[in-house]
């Protein structure tokens, strides 16, 4: 601008002084030129990169709302379950009053021995605990055995699986 000015003005008498005077200034022009291009080129590409950025914030927000979402029902879930282990643990507590202690010994003997399952029913001959089926005279002594008997099936080592014979054996 100042060199544009002094072009202007007439302060420069040299004609080399003038011809360098105009080539600086057309060689600034074209800097300018090219420098705003830059300008615009980076100005573009932030634009661009800021709905880039404004479309994955939203994903993100998404994403975040739908962990939100899935920690809340599981913390419900968790919730629930605790609420539910109490209720049966109470309901065992006043089952177990009832049960006479050996019996209440064997059984959890036999829970522990077979990673949970201390008793079972036998339904049509099959022990629900082990899955063996026991034959027709083994169905028989336990048909024979008084109500409140406790039968073991003894054919599936290590962990046999006492049964209560069902109302329909």
């Amino acid at each position: 601008m100042r060199d544009q000015q002094r072009l202007d003005s007439g302060a420069v008498s040299s004609p080399k002084d003038l011809e360098n005077l105009q080539r600086e200034l057309v060689s600034l022009a074209k800097r300018q030129g090219d420098l705003e291009d830059v300008v615009l080129e980076v100005m573009e590409r932030r634009e661009s990169l800021q709905e880039r950025v404004a479309e994955l914030s939203g994903r993100v927000a998404s994403v975040q709302a739908k962990a939100d979402d899935a920690t809340a029902r599981r913390d419900a879930a968790f919730e629930q379950i605790d609420a539910e282990v109490a209720t049966v643990t109470k309901q065992r507590e006043v089952a177990s009053a009832t049960i006479p202690a050996d019996l209440l010994k064997l059984y959890e003997k036999l829970r522990v021995q077979s990673g949970g399952v201390g008793a079972a029913r036998l339904y049509q001959r099959r022990c629900e605990g082990c899955q063996l089926e026991l034959n027709i005279t083994e169905v028989n002594e336990v048909r024979a055995a008084a109500p409140d008997a406790v039968a073991a099936v003894r054919e599936l080592p290590p962990h046999p699986c006492p049964v209560r014979p069902s109302p329909g054996l």
